[in-house]
């Protein structure tokens, strides 16, 4: 196949994604209901309902079965490599990236706390919620990182099928395509300091 019809696939498939994105964003409106200026408000009716509908942190924890919580210890101990692996990738966009003149990461954009504002939630599921949203945030961000450093030192696509393909992936050169890697190197690497976001 030619990169010509990959690039048009990839538009269509962009397209869709762009589409989709539309679609779940005019479903999401409800939620934005609760923004002011970025921040999460409530009306005074609304919240007291909302909070009608919490259990509380005692019978949430009688009721659990016990499995998960003595699984719990080992979910949360993922926090301390994860803090480091936080601060790692930190340290090391914010000196490889601009040298290499490639846009940073906002890690904003990756790690978002808001959902432990939800008056239904009890301390343990806020709890929760905080976790969850710092650790499938980070692994958001490290992997955004992690892409563009490959779009710029080896942006080749693999021979064989992968499971998950990052954000850049679709730009890459094909498997053993040494003329066109060699053509078009410069180029993705030029890329990488004009990105949107």
């Amino acid at each position: 196949m030619s990169r010509d019809k990959i690039s048009q696939l990839l538009d269509k498939i962009h397209e869709l994604e762009n589409s989709l994105k539309d679609e779940i964003y005019k479903k999401e409106q409800d939620s934005k209901k609760f923004l002011n200026n970025n921040k999460i408000c409530f009306d005074k009716i609304v919240k007291e309902r909302l909070k009608n509908e919490k259990i509380s942190s005692f019978k949430y924890l009688k009721d659990a079965n016990i499995l998960y919580i003595l699984s719990a210890p080992v979910i949360y101990f993922i926090i301390f490599p994860a803090i480091f692996l936080d601060i790692s990738v930190s340290i090391y966009q914010a000196i490889n990236f601009r040298i290499y003149n490639i846009k940073m990461v906002k890690r904003g954009d990756y790690i978002v706390f808001d959902r432990y504002q939800l008056p239904y939630l009890n301390t343990i599921e806020k709890i929760n919620c905080l976790y969850c949203s710092y650790f499938n945030g980070l692994i958001a961000y490290v992997g955004e990182i992690a892409a563009r450093t490959e779009q710029f030192w080896c942006p080749i696509r693999h021979a064989k099928k992968i499971a998950y393909s990052h954000s850049r992936y679709d730009k890459f050169v094909g498997f053993g395509d040494f003329k066109e890697y060699k053509q078009l190197l410069n180029e993705l690497r030029d890329e990488l300091s004009k990105i949107d976001s």
